[in-house]
């Protein structure tokens, strides 16, 4: 089993922190993972991008030339990186985000609305973690319980909140084209 998944959107969104955690998931679940991420110069709102290659044999790349799965926070990532995800790989996106959502291709696509449920648990902040829980519902790549425990390793403050997003993007995740 080998995997690439691709987190993008701009900086402030957590896109890093998401790359992180699921690499340490994959860690702590006996597989092999390498984390890489690009960001513009700008220090918040330039475009990001997180790709993490997950395996359980030795890892000879770094890089994500298609992703299994793309999860996406901001137009401008959609625009760059949905299409260089596999042929019935998952693409994941926020559509109050990304309105212009519209994709030919044989793609998996679900949606959530991760900036508006972590605004509902208070905060925007962990809308990366909303995507997360949609990430692991969507996928049968990471088990949940690798991800919580990544969760708690990599983000112990505000752990309720977190957690309660994770479960969030877990239970609301809308499929909308399914293979």
């Amino acid at each position: 089993m080998k995997a690439g998944i691709r987190i993008s959107g701009f900086g402030g969104q957590g896109i890093v922190l998401s790359g992180v955690i699921v690499g340490k998931a994959a860690v702590f679940q006996g597989l092999n993972a390498v984390q890489t991420q690009s960001y513009g110069p700008e220090a918040r709102g330039g475009s990001t991008k997180s790709e993490v290659v997950i395996s359980n044999e030795e890892i000879d790349y770094p890089k994500v030339e298609s992703a299994s799965v793309s999860l996406i926070m901001s137009q401008e990532a959609f625009y760059k990186y949905a299409l260089r995800t596999k042929r019935e790989g998952i693409i994941i996106y926020d559509p109050e985000l990304i309105p212009d959502h519209n994709i030919e291709g044989d793609f998996k696509l679900a949606e959530i609305n991760a900036t508006r449920i972590a605004s509902e648990l208070g905060t925007k902040i962990v809308a990366n973690i909303v995507m997360l829980g949609a990430f692991n519902e969507m996928c049968n790549l990471l088990s949940k319980e690798s991800m919580t425990l990544a969760i708690k390793d990599s983000i112990p403050k505000m752990l309720d909140l977190n957690l309660s997003a994770f479960e969030a993007g877990r239970e609301k995740v809308k499929i909308l084209r399914d293979l």
